[in-house]
């Protein structure tokens, strides 16, 4: 018997870690999260597959897809043109607030950024665009989500 629930929790075990996997195996993610009626979005890219989830309002999605090589040198492009590694964020407090992260692992534009503080003025155009290019990506990806 003891046999028996030793196996199962192990089984458990390892399916809860599995199920982690997809939000820590990543080359690139996009995040928004926040407000004062909490929403939850994520893009994870890893090589030509994508994970998106959204939480919020009341519902739930979660769809993998395929993007491009194209979409993905598109991406690369713009965060090398709006400068994604001299990006500066600011330090004021923001409550409250939907913030959003973005996290490139390797590459040239590798890098942390976030408006959880802001964006300092000077880099708010090219902040603009960065996120703009990844909702985008989601937009052409992802249909029926809200």
């Amino acid at each position: 018997m003891n046999r028996i629930i030793g196996i199962l929790f192990a089984i458990i075990v390892l399916v809860s870690c599995n199920s982690q996997k997809v939000y820590s195996n990543f080359d690139i993610s996009y995040s928004k999260s926040g407000g004062y009626a909490p929403v939850y979005e994520n893009l994870l890219i890893k090589g030509n597959n994508a994970h998106y989830s959204f939480e919020g309002h009341g519902k739930k999605y979660k769809q993998d897809f395929k993007i491009t090589d194209e979409d993905l040198h598109k991406l690369d492009n713009t965060l090398s043109q709006n400068n994604f590694r001299k990006i500066q964020e600011d330090r004021k407090k923001i409550y409250d607030n939907i913030s959003t992260s973005i996290n490139v692992k390797s590459g040239s534009n590798e890098g942390n950024k976030t408006d959880a503080s802001s964006i300092m003025p000077n880099f708010k155009t090219n902040w603009a665009n960065i996120t703009n290019a990844f909702q985008d990506i989601i937009n052409n990806n992802i249909k029926n989500t809200q």
